[in-house]
């Protein structure tokens, strides 16, 4: 006899009904103070919020430590640690000579860029009159524009200059929460030094509380969103990093104008998938018009060349099928995170969707199987059939 499932049950009981009635009594008081439980749950995730940062940063890390764990220690035993501190030691390094090289290069960028913004502005309203002048075009509403551009900037200057106090405090604040920024990083040394052990747990808690098909399949699952994750994100970072040195080379080259400030911009945003390179490309572009229209020109051509490269050639090579969906599942997931959760949800709407994408097909095989029928709605024993019927 087949066992009656819970959900289908009717009360019988007096418990029975007595549960009933306070689970509608619960339901009633969580929606009727539902400001008070969400906030208490914001407060609850900003007290884990320093172990959170210590599971990103120990998920960021965990690709380099078992590069070293396994390629340079051979897993021998006892060496995890050192692998642990080895990836730290050249994370901080990236860090402070990326800080070291690149911050102070920055820096001179943008204090050059708004100490001569009024010289851009007056050449480039030269440059409009002496086409206007010569082939009689009315562009006299852009000449405006541009006067209106100047004040926007000189405005722009003394809101940051009556701002300097905030952000000065802001990095006062910044470094009074040092408690919650030591917790992290010791939070993810751990992590990554009681990895297997903690993994362990988990799945043993998995098996403990949820029935074994279920178990099984929660794990699977878990395995293969980490799987998405970390090709997509490693093989992003470094196709990015890949295209910001090339752009800076290239620039140098060239002798364009800003190319540690454009170069850097161009590999950071080159990180979100289809729209990241035109995120980077378009202001980009603007800056070097305001210096010289000639090197907006040769940057744009520059960009088209770079991005055709990286889209044919490097990014495949490094990505491979790590991301598994079209080009079109691909648009449709960062529109969709984006619109969502803003900036991060157009970073990782792709591998969250590459994840739910590659459950929906499993699920999709599973139901044509009960069927008993193929993805182009024939029956299996029918098609195996004809095979039969062939070879006789």
């Amino acid at each position: 006899m087949k066992e009656e499932h819970i959900w289908s049950k009717k009360p019988e009981t007096m418990l029975d009904w007595f549960c009933v009635v306070g689970a509608c009594i619960a339901f009633y008081l969580l929606l009727n103070n539902l400001n008070y439980f969400v906030n208490g749950i914001g407060k609850f995730l900003g007290i884990l919020s320093p172990f959170a940062g210590g599971i990103v940063t120990a998920y960021i890390l965990d690709p380099m430590v078992k590069f070293f764990y396994h390629k340079l220690f051979k897993e021998q035993k006892k060496t995890r640690g050192f692998a642990i501190l080895l990836a730290y030691l050249v994370g901080a390094l990236l860090i402070v000579l990326l800080a070291w090289l690149v911050i102070p290069q920055i820096v001179n960028s943008i204090v050059m860029l708004f100490t001569n913004f009024p010289q851009y502005i007056q050449s480039i309203q030269d440059l409009l009159v002496f086409i206007q002048n010569r082939f009689g075009v009315d562009l006299s509403s852009a000449t405006k524009m541009l006067d209106d551009s100047e004040a926007m900037v000189g405005e722009i200057y003394s809101m940051a200059t009556a701002a300097m106090p905030q952000i000065v405090a802001g990095l006062g604040s910044v470094a009074s929460n040092f408690v919650g920024i030591f917790t992290s990083l010791a939070a993810s040394i751990y992590m990554l030094a009681d990895k297997e052990h903690l993994l362990h747990q988990l799945r043993t808690l998995a098996h403990a509380f949820l029935p074994e098909k279920v178990a099984q399949n929660t794990l699977r699952i878990c395995h293969y969103a980490n799987e998405n994750f970390t090709g997509f994100f490693v093989g992003k970072i470094i196709d990015s990093a890949i295209i910001g040195v090339i752009t800076f080379v290239a620039m140098t080259i060239l002798r364009l104008d800003f190319a540690v400030l454009i170069s850097v911009f161009i590999g950071i945003t080159n990180i979100i998938p289809v729209f990241g390179p035109f995120i980077g490309a378009i202001p980009s572009i603007f800056i070097l018009l305001l210096v010289d229209p000639i090197q907006a020109v040769i940057f744009c051509v520059l960009i088209l060349i770079i991005q055709q490269v990286d889209g044919n050639f490097i990014g495949p090579k490094i990505l491979g099928s790590s991301i598994g969906i079209s080009a079109l599942w691909i648009l449709f997931s960062i529109v969709v995170g984006g619109d969502l959760f803003g900036l991060v949800g157009m970073v990782v709407g792709v591998p969250v969707f590459a994840t739910l994408y590659g459950l929906a097909q499993e699920f999709v095989h599973y139901t044509l199987d009960r069927r008993g029928i193929d993805s182009e709605g024939n029956r299996v024993d029918a098609v195996v059939e004809d095979e039969e019927n062939v070879f006789e």
